[in-house]
């Protein structure tokens, strides 16, 4: 089947991101062979299919917070996320409303919209994560190269990298870069655009 495809029908691509030419193929991820990718803190994601796996539909991945880390106030542009908390307490904001998440719950933040998590529970959190389309696994391997850098990014920098990868982000009231932030109102989302 596959090889009857055209060369257009297995060119998959999120936009503002490197097309996948490649099909969907069979995979098969164990947790612990894979690296996890660190950014601000002790903040870490293991890509348990990446977009190459997928022919770009999805990217699947685990996320573990540390408590009272999470990330900043951010937008994608042009893909959909979905957090699902299999350990821990989160608070997850998407647009005006925050939700809290503990295991076993799912929350879907359509593109477009703002939002955040924050690990809120006294111990170390853990979530499952979907982006559609797949691809964010690069935006997070530039961070952790960015965030590790000497002398530390500063917040042009941050910007310039989420803005090519279609990611608004919205600079922490703090000032501080890393994990830690507080939730912001839909109205300064707005303001911010």
């Amino acid at each position: 089947m596959i090889a009857d495809m055209t060369a257009a029908e297995q060119t998959i691509a999120a936009p503002g991101h490197t097309p996948i030419t490649n099909p969907p193929r069979p995979s098969v991820a164990r947790l612990a062979d894979i690296e996890p990718i660190t950014w601000s803190g002790k903040e870490a994601a293991r890509f348990l299919l990446r977009a190459e796996d997928t022919g770009g539909r999805f990217s699947y991945y685990q996320v573990v917070v540390p408590a009272g880390e999470g990330s900043l106030l951010h937008l994608h542009k042009q893909m959909d996320e979905t957090f699902h908390v299999v350990d821990g307490e989160f608070e997850i904001v998407i647009g005006p409303d925050a939700y809290n998440a503990t295991a076993g719950t799912v929350v879907y933040g359509p593109r477009g919209i703002a939002h955040s998590f924050r690990n809120v529970g006294d111990r170390e959190g853990t979530m499952l994560c979907v982006t559609t389309p797949g691809g964010i696994e690069r935006f997070f391997e530039e961070l952790s190269l960015l965030i590790h850098s000497v002398p530390p990014p500063q917040w042009s920098q941050l910007h310039e990298l989420a803005a090519r990868h279609q990611i608004v982000a919205f600079k922490p009231e703090t000032g501080h870069l890393g994990p830690g932030e507080t939730s912001r109102s839909e109205r300064e989302v707005q303001e911010n655009e």
